[in-house]
């Protein structure tokens, strides 16, 4: 679905039908700017490719993220993988149709690893991470992000606010990073990252670089952790906690 710019011209209402209700309305008929005008991905990799080397790998921008005095990694012996054309079409996602989702078999996490739910979202806690916590919010009905229904992206926006305030009030966590990414799985799948406190190093999107290295939490840590999620969860906006391990 492609939604009207700010300077779009929406047509007046007809008798067309409105549409199922909490469904998004379908206006992409009212766009001006076609799509067909706009830079295609050959353009684009050809823009790149002409600026890598014989050997099709780009020069790493030393002044850009590597000069950063939280990049993670030595920039000596440091280069940049050749970039590759692109391929003939996306690579289907689980889920692209509803009926081939995980989702249509239930949520089977085991709840130890449930934080916090109610009767659309859930909250789930990541036991795999070196980060003092890491949490995935998810609706109980399939949807991707872009198809979300109003009602549901109205509440979305909510508890991005709670679960984002109540990640910081976890004691070792200074700040909260939020990411989305979906090209796996075509269920939206938001991921809630705690970037641990007073570590400045850990600032900013190298954070996720950091996490893959750092050592495992233990369980009982980390389930300590989203207690504390879940117990504000439930003040601010509601629901039912998860057992995480009790």
């Amino acid at each position: 679905m492609t939604e009207p710019g700010a300077d779009a011209t929406v047509p007046p209402a007809t008798s067309t039908p409105p549409p199922a209700q909490g469904t998004p309305p379908d206006r992409t008929d009212a766009v001006t700017a076609p799509p067909s005008a706009a830079e295609s991905v050959e353009d684009y990799y050809a823009r790149i490719a002409a600026a890598a080397g014989e050997d099709g790998r780009l020069p790493v921008a030393v002044e850009e993220m590597p000069g950063w005095d939280i990049y993670p990694y030595e920039i000596e012996g440091l280069r940049l993988k050749p970039v590759q054309p692109p391929v003939d079409e996306e690579p289907a996602r689980r889920g692209e149709h509803a009926a081939d989702c995980w989702c249509t078999d239930g949520f089977g996490d085991a709840d130890d690893r449930l934080v916090w739910s109610n009767a659309r979202w859930r909250l789930t806690l990541s036991v795999d991470t070196g980060l003092p916590v890491m949490l995935m919010l998810m609706p109980l009905a399939h949807h991707d992000l872009p198809s979300l229904p109003g009602d549901l992206a109205a509440e979305m926006g909510q508890l991005v606010v709670a679960v984002s305030d109540a990640v910081e009030h976890v004691p070792s966590v200074g700040r909260v990073q939020l990411a989305k990414y979906g090209d796996g799985g075509a269920h939206l799948h938001l991921f809630f990252l705690g970037r641990p406190a007073r570590l400045l190093q850990f600032r900013g999107s190298p954070l996720i670089d950091w996490e893959e290295n750092l050592p495992r939490v233990p369980l009982d840590v980390l389930q300590a952790n989203a207690r504390v999620v879940a117990e504000r969860m439930v003040v601010h906006v509601g629901g039912t906690p998860g057992g995480l391990g009790r």
